[in-house]
């Protein structure tokens, strides 16, 4: 592909040291800072032969659950004190911003991670910023992603005289781990037919003037593919869970829907770390060398229109059976130190 020609399409961002250029949204994410990295730290970089450290799942599943779990935990023990039940304006309001607060505490952390550990490709190119073309446009796609999900799970699922702890514990570690898959089956298709179907690459080519994402640009896109991402495909996942006969009551889908977040900002982070997208059933797709690693999504990124592979964005399932895996170059088993292991704290 050619460089971009049209100055909107820029992926240049000189914007965070120059506040001359600042408006309303420039501030609103400065003041938010939850960029990739600190202006003035330090970002080792690492040539493409040295191994990378491990992440282990079992933390990434520890912070997820403990940052989804205890705005669920103190919902509980409000009900049970007071008796009060959030009508549904107050539980869209309470978790949304229980969703929003866990997407700031992810950013940061990945943050940490890179100052630490690096990125993938560092040794050719940084990650891109948010580019001065785009900031209002980065920040409306943020707002809208933890604005609207929550807002449906609420409408659709979300009954007051349903107490958190109600859910359906027997069915969450299923429903959690099918849920990520199925929303990787819906947007496996559609994600293949943008790079593949005449006419559709348009709403598609947005999202890929980004060769080395952060997670800022997770939901950077055209209108049409943040619809899907944002609205559409979350919906049509849920309504194949019910379909298939899952409960998928309110605070199952908060929890799945968390998982599926924490995925997609990892997975657009870039971090040199090998580390699998958490997903309670990763150890079977890991029998069929069907999980992801963030490399996978990365290495899309660096590719365009009828050139990519690796469509998935939660697993490998659908790219293993479909035959579209890419190879991987840094997080090759035989670059992995499993024995130097990352760590994410939990704050």
């Amino acid at each position: 592909m050619s460089g971009p020609k049209n100055p909107k399409d820029s992926m240049k961002s000189t914007w965070r040291r120059d506040e001359t250029q600042w408006t309303i949204p420039h501030k609103i994410l400065a003041k938010a800072n939850v960029f990739h990295v600190d202006l003035d730290r330090e970002v080792p970089v690492h040539p493409k032969t040295d191994k990378l450290p491990y992440l282990p799942d079992w933390q990434m599943h520890r912070w997820i659950i403990v940052h989804a779990g205890l705005p669920v935990v103190a919902h509980q023990l409000f009900v049970s004190a007071t008796g009060y039940r959030f009508h549904p304006i107050v539980a869209f309001i309470y978790y949304y911003q229980a969703s929003r607060l866990f997407a700031f505490r992810e950013l940061r952390s990945i943050r940490e991670l890179g100052h630490k550990h690096g990125f993938l490709d560092g040794d050719k190119h940084e990650r891109d910023g948010v580019p001065d073309a785009g900031v209002g446009k980065t920040l409306l796609s943020v707002f809208l992603a933890g604005f609207l999900r929550p807002l449906f799970s609420a409408y659709l699922t979300y009954h007051m005289n349903e107490e958190p702890f109600s859910l359906s514990w027997k069915w969450l570690f299923l429903e959690v781990g099918l849920y990520s898959i199925i929303v990787d089956f819906w947007f496996y298709w559609y994600h293949r037919m943008m790079h593949d179907v005449n006419g559709l690459w348009k709403f598609h080519r947005t999202h890929h003037l980004t060769k080395h994402p952060n997670p800022l640009l997770t939901i950077y896109a055209d209108s049409e593919q943040e619809f899907f991402d944002i609205a559409g495909i979350p919906l049509m996942a849920y309504f194949t869970m019910k379909f298939m006969g899952f409960p998928m009551g309110f605070y199952e889908w908060h929890i799945a829907q968390l998982y599926v977040l924490f995925a997609e900002v990892a997975g657009h982070s870039g971090l040199r770390l090998h580390a699998c997208v958490p997903n309670p059933l990763s150890w079977f797709m890991k029998a069929f060398d069907a999980e992801l690693v963030i490399e996978d999504h990365d290495l899309h990124h660096r590719k365009g229109w009828r050139k990519s592979h690796n469509y998935g964005k939660q697993t490998r399932v659908w790219d293993r059976i479909f035959g579209t895996c890419g190879d991987r170059i840094e997080s090759i088993d035989s670059n992995v130190d499993y024995e130097n292991r990352a760590t994410m704290p939990l704050f």
